[in-house]
């Protein structure tokens, strides 16, 4: 018997069909966002025999130095969604300023695109799974006029759509349109991503935490009781809990949606507004995160009801299993 394939171009003309009214516009940005991920998926994977690992010697908007891929991964994004023509603007980790398409098809098109084109970077030369974060909006001006930063500063909830791609032992492309989470693997046999993973659903009690200890010392005194916390033994709450950090955002909160867990990055005494930027790495990851029933704060507010003030906000990041995240905001809220 053989087993039906449905590969990322079928399920999205699938999802179309089921509203009368889709245009096609959506699709045709998505699809361009997969060929981006499978250029970018050979460039890793070949990385180790060309000359294209190691540092750029640029830069980004970050002050953190960029490496050759991420480089590549951001062109080749903006390449693509040029391509597509159904967007009009591009907010990437790697520029200071919104990319504006103003030429063709795109000055008219409808959304507007943020991303982390590479992230984890730093584990690339290592051959550690690494990924790319993004997340879809509709443009707040008006069709033909000038794409500004206003078009950017919208609040979480109104995302379309957002996704991670995860280049690892497999490749995946995992992403939401508010409508559940589907996972799609790479199946290089045939060069097409496939659907593995419907509609992915996060236990609400993981046993896994995810956070660099290293600067233990520096986290808010809530953080460091949830941390002894999930260490101490205790039956009934099956602790201690497994500590499991990479260092890739996309790989860590990846293992803990399929698994259960908690991914934590909080503020501290040299980052007191938190590290993680709000716009390209947290909104998405919430999205995603609470389509699949599990949850995202910053500690005090959920991350989607935060209303961005410039496009490279920073926020400390908690995200994962509902009774987690329930947990760290109690110590947070009582310490």
């Amino acid at each position: 018997m053989i087993q039906k394939v449905t590969t990322l171009n079928q399920f999205i003309i699938e999802q179309q069909a089921a509203f009368p009214n889709a245009t096609g516009d959506f699709s045709r940005l998505l699809h361009h966002v997969g060929i981006a991920a499978k250029k970018v998926n050979r460039e890793v994977n070949k990385a180790g025999l060309v000359d294209i690992l190691g540092q750029a010697g640029t830069e980004n908007v970050q002050g953190e130095d960029q490496q050759k891929l991420d480089v590549y991964a951001d062109m080749t994004f903006i390449n693509e969604l040029r391509a597509s023509g159904e967007c009009c603007a591009v907010l990437s980790e790697e520029n200071q300023d919104i990319i504006v398409f103003k030429d063709g098809m795109c000055r008219n098109a409808k959304y507007i695109f943020c991303m982390d084109p590479l992230d984890g970077s730093s584990n690339i030369d290592v051959n550690v799974s690494i990924g790319t974060i993004f997340s879809v909006y509709r443009r707040k001006s008006a069709p033909g006029e000038e794409v500004g930063q206003q078009d950017f500063l919208q609040k979480g909830v109104e995302q379309v759509a957002a996704g991670y791609v995860i280049y690892g032992s497999s490749t995946m492309l995992v992403y939401t349109a508010g409508n559940g989470v589907n996972g799609f693997t790479l199946d290089p046999s045939i060069g097409e991503f496939c659907l593995s993973h419907p509609l992915i659903s996060t236990p609400s009690q993981g046993k896994i935490y995810s956070v660099n200890e290293g600067y233990y010392v520096n986290f808010p005194d809530g953080v460091k009781k949830f941390i002894k916390y999930c260490q101490e033994k205790d039956e009934e709450t099956k602790r201690p809990f497994t500590s499991r950090y990479i260092g890739s955002l996309v790989a860590d909160v990846h293992r803990n949606l399929l698994k259960g867990g908690i991914f934590i990055y909080p503020q501290t005494s040299s980052h007191p507004n938190g590290k993680l930027r709000l716009m390209y790495e947290c909104n998405p990851m919430a999205f995603i995160a609470e389509q699949a029933g599990g949850m995202a704060t910053n500690g005090k507010m959920r991350i989607l009801d935060i209303e961005p003030e410039n496009i490279h906000q920073r926020t400390p990041f908690y995200t994962g299993s509902k009774n987690m995240i329930d947990k760290i905001c109690w110590f947070l809220k009582n310490s």
